[in-house]
C-alpha cells in the first residue's frame, strides 16, 4: 500500500473541492449561497474521489476501497483543519465545530469512503477474482 501515493491524491481531491466550492458559491444561483457552494460540492465529489481511485488503482491492486477512501478523506479533512476553516469559515463567522459537526460535512465524508469503495468492488476486485480463476 502506498500511503503516500494515497494522502497526496486526497489532497488532489480536496484542490479540486475546495476551488469547485468557491466557484458555485460565486454563482447567483439560490440566496442560500453556502447552500449552493454544499449542494455543489456534493455533486462534485463523486466523480472527483472516482477519478481518485483510479489514478491510485491504475498500477495499486491494494489496499480496500474503503481504506483508500479514509484515508483520502484523512488528507481532506486535515487540510481543511488547516485552511479551509481559517481562511473560508472563520472570516465569515463560522467555527471549527460548526464546520466539522455540519451534517453537510459528513455527508460529504461518507460520499468519500463510499465512492472510493464503490470504485474497488466495482472496477478493482473482479480484476483480482479473474486472475484467481486463472491460477
Amino acid at each position: 500500500m502506498k500511503t503516500v501515493k494515497a494522502l497526496a491524491i486526497g489532497t488532489l481531491v480536496w484542490t479540486l473541492g475546495v476551488s469547485a466550492f468557491s466557484a458555485i458559491y460565486m454563482l447567483p444561483i439560490m440566496e442560500d449561497r453556502y447552500l449552493q457552494a454544499n449542494i455543489g460540492l456534493a455533486l462534485v465529489v463523486p466523480p472527483l474521489v472516482w477519478l481518485g481511485a483510479w489514478m491510485y488503482y491504475k498500477k495499486e491492486k491494494s489496499p480496500q476501497g474503503f481504506v483508500l477512501g479514509l484515508l483520502m478523506l484523512l488528507s481532506s479533512a486535515t487540510l481543511d483543519a488547516l485552511i479551509t476553516v481559517p481562511m473560508l469559515i472563520i472570516p465569515y463567522g463560522g467555527t471549527y465545530a460548526s464546520f466539522f459537526g455540519s451534517a453537510d460535512f459528513w455527508l460529504i465524508a461518507l460520499e468519500f469512503v463510499a465512492v472510493a469503495t464503490l470504485y474497488w468492488y466495482a472496477r478493482v476486485r473482479p480484476e483480482q477474482v479473474k486472475s484467481i480463476n486463472r491460477l
